[in-house]
């Protein structure tokens, strides 16, 4: 059976945890609407994507 050598301290614990955490999503404002909208994805609102019309809009 495995046995850890020695304790592991809660600073150390922490310190190899801090990488698990969630990162917040990113948003940035789409140029042609003003909407926010994540990047790399269609804005929905107008439904285009790097300036082409990729789907119908949307309509409110």
């Amino acid at each position: 059976m495995a046995v850890p050598k020695s304790k592991i301290t809660a600073s150390r614990r922490g310190m190899r945890r801090s990488h698990d955490k969630l990162k917040q999503a990113a948003y940035i404002e789409d140029k042609d609407s003003g909407e926010l909208r994540r990047p790399h994805h269609i804005d929905l609102k107008t439904g285009k994507y790097r300036g082409r019309q990729v789907i119908e809009a949307q309509d409110d």
